[in-house]
């Protein structure tokens, strides 16, 4: 059961970000109430996904689908303004769903990962990429995959992990690097494929990710599963000018 309280705080908190931003869509509700605001008072997506389906029934919320995905705004926000803030918005996510810009977003947090590997000097690890001294950000760089057989194991299908590391102490692990917006719950499926491969392979699972929702710490955590929180999502260089005006976002260094 959620607390009567957290709901009426989430309800509450929708409605002001919504007075104050017109138009918006659940992934910028998530970052304004999920992640930001005193600690006390911020609501995890689970809840705030109830709560903003309850409110879009009631009718204290207004729900229209575009571009693929729910906008949302109140009831009392005149027409032309949702149409204005709608459209300047639609534009900015439609260029950051683009195929090549959104791969490359998601190569971001893995070439932050191998430039950490790379510095240390206590891992051996698989994995590797080609040309970042070649080219900027603004395309895609050519990255060497961890092998997918291993000590007489191997992954079923073409899957590959992100890494492979090794320590002394703790022998192998895998590792996935997930440079997304979204929070991570224990039912996750990019979670299961990652047991799944680690399974096979006989390492120790390692997921990175931006946010890690605290029940899947609590669950999985016990299970073996290494989990990293990133906090931001990393964006590549090339695009600043695009997501300057995206809160929470860093550029990769």
């Amino acid at each position: 059961m959620i607390n009567f309280h957290r709901k009426e705080l989430a309800a509450r908190r929708l409605k002001s970000i919504l007075s104050r931003h017109d138009v918006a869509c659940n992934r910028t509700l998530e970052q304004k109430i999920s992640d930001a605001g005193p600690n006390n008072q911020r609501i995890d997506p689970h809840v705030l996904n109830e709560v903003r389906n309850d409110l879009v029934a009631r009718g204290d919320i207004v729900q229209i689908n575009k571009s693929g995905i729910p906008w949302f705004h109140l009831p009392e926000t005149p027409a032309e303004t949702v149409q204005r803030r709608l459209g300047l918005q639609l534009e900015i996510h439609q260029a950051l769903q683009a195929r090549d810009r959104s791969n490359r977003i998601g190569q971001c947090l893995e070439i932050s990962v191998y430039k950490a590997l790379k510095e240390q000097s206590t891992l051996e690890y698989l994995g590797h990429f080609w040309d970042l001294s070649v080219h900027c950000d603004g395309e895609m760089y050519s990255k060497e995959e961890p092998p997918n057989a291993m000590n007489g194991r191997c992954l079923s299908g073409n899957k590959r992990l992100d890494f492979l590391v090794r320590s002394p102490e703790a022998g192998w692990a895998g590792i996935e690097v997930k440079n997304l917006r979204t929070w991570f719950y224990p039912d996750d499926h990019k979670i299961k494929d990652l047991l799944l491969k680690s399974i096979e392979l006989d390492c120790v699972p390692v997921l990175i990710a931006r946010r890690i929702q605290y029940s899947t710490y609590s669950v999985l955590n016990r299970c073996g599963l290494v989990l990293h929180e990133n906090y931001n999502q990393l964006i590549p260089e090339a695009d600043r000018e695009l997501v300057a005006c995206l809160p929470h976002t860093s550029p990769v260094m």
